[in-house]
């Protein structure tokens, strides 16, 4: 894990010394990253809130006080100008009013992929990445104030194929799917009991849902493990014009013990040119 850390951060270098810009949050889904990638010069920003849907905190260790929401906010930017092979980089800034998140509150980020039928006719698309790029915190045991919920330095290495399912009947198709895999930083990927909990799988389902308008956008997606980022995931996007979206989601938070009670997501996403 520690040599794959170290490659991907090489990477990291890299490509931030040939396009001068810091790293953000890849293409998303609902909560976990996508195949999707910034085309070239398109700059991409995510500005997304999560809000405790109910209940007093499950995570925070008193029973008097909510788990805090979350703010996250960061740009992205396609950096190759290339139809087969592309690559987005960016930055994050989340915060979420504890430590030792808002200590660390700005993370890196960056996807390289390819888009179907790009390899041979009816690949798949892939993509590699990695995000919440920073420098690890010590990790303790259990609850929201420690290093399981900061971003920052949860170093999560990613690897996702996806496949548009075919046309089926009077359906333009069925929906794209996804499936990956995931490896963070023990240190700050762990579970409920303190015990490190850093990998499992990313799963997803989307479609946009032409037969009614092609603003309208569907979405499930699921991240496997027991630790602070392990969830599902649903949600619905409506494009109010070609460069503006917001999408309005439910997060059920598998690991409450670390994460908190379940959040309202509501997430705008704006593209220039």
């Amino acid at each position: 894990m520690k040599k794959m850390i170290s490659m991907a951060a090489a990477v990291f270098t890299l490509v931030g010394a040939f396009s001068g810009m810091a790293f953000a949050t890849p293409s998303t889904q609902i909560w976990i990253p996508s195949t999707d990638i910034q085309a070239y010069k398109t700059v991409h920003l995510n500005i997304d809130g999560y809000f405790r849907a109910s209940g007093v905190g499950k995570a925070t260790g008193d029973p008097t006080k909510r788990d805090p929401n979350m703010y996250d906010v960061g740009p992205t930017i396609g950096i190759l100008p290339f139809e087969k092979i592309q690559m987005e980089v960016g930055f994050d800034y989340l915060t979420m009013a504890t430590e030792p998140n808002d200590n660390r509150p700005f993370s890196g980020n960056f996807k390289l992929g390819t888009p179907e039928d790009s390899l041979f006719t009816y690949s798949p698309a892939l993509a590699f990445g990695m995000y919440n790029i920073g420098k690890v915190a010590p990790g303790t045991t259990g609850g929201i104030a420690n290093a399981s919920l900061t971003a920052s330095g949860q170093n999560i290495l990613y690897f996702l194929a996806a496949k548009t399912l075919p046309v089926m009947g009077p359906l333009p198709s069925l929906g794209r799917v996804s499936a990956g895999y995931y490896n963070g930083a023990k240190s700050a990927l762990i579970g409920p009991e303190g015990n490190s909990s850093n990998d499992g799988l990313l799963l997803s389902w989307d479609r946009t849902m032409t037969e009614l308008t092609d603003k309208l956008w569907l979405g499930v997606d699921f991240m496997s493990g027991h630790n602070v980022d392990s969830s599902v995931n649903f949600g619905a996007s409506w494009a109010f014009s070609k460069n503006v979206s917001v999408i309005l989601g439910y997060d059920i938070w598998l690991e409450k013990a670390v994460a908190g009670n379940n959040t309202v997501t509501v997430q705008v996403d704006i593209n220039w040119p």
